[in-house]
């Protein structure tokens, strides 16, 4: 099993909005809101690498009004 951490930043005032996109998305099995210079942590898991970087390029990319992101894979 691939577990990455995911920090985002959305546009202004977008972080509900993102928030509930991410929710949705099957990948996802956790997403906060967050203070600091993120404003969003998401806990991404697959069964592979692989299909971890696929998803992450994929579906959470792909959201309007994401700004950037720092992707981190946990080593476990």
């Amino acid at each position: 099993m691939a577990t990455a951490f995911i920090l985002i930043n959305t546009d202004v005032a977008a972080e509900e909005e993102v928030l509930e996109q991410l929710k949705q998305l099957p990948e996802v099995e956790s997403v906060s809101l967050v203070y600091g210079i993120y404003d969003l942590i998401v806990k991404v898991k697959a069964d592979t690498l692989d299909e971890l970087k696929r998803r992450v390029t994929g579906n959470l990319r792909g959201i309007e009004k994401i700004r950037n992101t720092m992707t981190m894979i946990a080593v476990e």
